[in-house]
């Protein structure tokens, strides 16, 4: 009677977000939906209540001393998102790197009996939950292996999808070559601070992208992990997180907040809902000296007023900074504006705020930027137009269609 009642509740709980998903135009395709509403969620995370199960909300499986997130079920709104990007199909053979158990178990809907899903991550605990969850809910057919990610699973190669369940920062070359022809990767991947979820598909030797989605995910351990350069700045109060680069001599921008300050309006208005992470993207993309301004807020003593207090768009030139911020003009609209700091302060602040002018002419309204993933032996000749972000082992091509590319002077 009880085991009834609480497969009722679970039923009930499962359309119910199901129901919300296709609402909000996450879920599109009636294959997702289906998934959705058949795998019991609840089982790959008996450490909470069934009801936040089910709730739209990440939940975290593991942490490392420091207490931080190393693995978790992501939120569906994500898996849903992603499930859409790949495009899984029946009968199709896939990897998942970053293992959970619940994501593969929607695949292994997703690609039915004929198909096949493999699913590795490199934490010995989270391969042995993930199996004995699998298992527990039916699902024993998936092949759940500990590796790590960087080499993929040659043993169950090729793959007519990939998808990456972890934040990555390059894209190794075991990813490509075991894809089939025509395969896809779908990746959460970090370009200059910024994560997005990117499917490529291979189109010869290179990779180019089909979709793009910001996203977020706990980032990858192993031989694939990279982390950012913290450059704090008034103690630990401030923080510059560049990823794909540092300034030469931090030690110039100790001296900012005494040398100058700028802010310039850009004349540009958003709604306070609307999303402007295309925005964030262009940034990334126009301004030489890219990183991201985060505020302690147990240290905030006021000196700056980023866009987002966590991860804010700024550029860094020599001694100086310069930052995304806003103004409240009514209840519905903000405008966005620059702040800098430094001896080169005005300048700094005027071409940030340009760009943000650029972006509102230009890309607003747009489809976003195209990603061309090639070999870092391409040589630099045969690399297209627009900004090269430089991996371990690809060169990551950023484009925008129609645009014509500015940068600080």
């Amino acid at each position: 009677m009880i085991d009834d009642a609480a497969s009722a509740c679970a039923e009930k709980l499962r359309n119910r977000l199901a129901d919300q998903l296709v609402a909000d135009g996450v879920i599109t395709s009636g294959a997702v939906e289906t998934a959705f509403r058949t795998v019991p969620r609840h089982l790959f995370a008996p450490e909470v209540a069934m009801e936040k199960a089910y709730a739209q909300d990440h939940l975290v499986t593991r942490r490392d001393e420091r207490g931080i997130s190393i693995s978790s079920v992501s939120a569906p709104q994500i898996q849903a998102m992603m499930l859409e990007q790949a495009d899984l199909g029946s009968g199709m053979r896939v990897l998942e790197i970053g293992s959970g158990g619940y994501n593969a178990a929607l695949m292994a809907e997703l690609v039915g009996p004929e198909g096949r899903v493999t699913t590795i991550d490199i934490d010995p605990y989270v391969v042995d939950r993930a199996r004995r969850c699998l298992q527990g809910a039916g699902y024993s057919r998936v092949e759940v292996v500990a590796a790590d990610g960087e080499q993929g699973c040659a043993q169950q190669a090729p793959f007519d999808r990939i998808m990456v369940t972890v934040g990555a920062w390059d894209i190794p070359p075991a990813w490509v070559n075991q894809l089939t022809v025509g395969g896809s990767i779908t990746v959460p991947l970090r370009i200059r601070g910024l994560t997005r979820s990117i499917t490529f598909t291979r189109a010869g030797e290179h990779l180019e992208s089909r979709s793009s989605e910001i996203c977020g995910f706990v980032a990858m351990q192993g031989a694939g992990q990279h982390s950012e350069r913290l450059l704090l700045l008034r103690g630990e109060e401030i923080g510059l997180r560049f990823d794909d680069g540092c300034p030469a001599d931090p030690e110039l921008l100790n001296g900012a907040f005494e040398a100058g300050q700028a802010r310039v309006w850009s004349g540009v208005t958003i709604g306070r809902r609307e999303p402007f992470d295309t925005l964030q993207l262009w940034l990334a993309t126009a301004l030489d000296g890219f990183c991201l301004l985060s505020v302690d807020k147990e240290r905030d003593s006021g000196p700056v007023r980023p866009v987002n207090r966590i991860a804010s768009p700024a550029v860094v030139e020599g001694a100086s900074f310069a930052y995304l911020t806003v103004r409240s003009l009514d209840e519905t609209k903000v405008e966005l504006g620059a702040d800098a700091f430094g001896p080169a302060a005005t300048r700094l602040a005027e071409a940030l705020a340009e760009q943000v002018r650029v972006w509102d002419r230009a890309h607003r309204t747009g489809t976003g930027p195209q990603f061309a993933v090639y070999p870092a032996h391409t040589p630099k000749e045969r690399l297209p137009d627009g900004l090269i972000v430089s991996k371990r082992h690809v060169h990551i091509a950023v484009s925008w269609p129609a645009a014509r590319l500015s940068t600080v002077s």
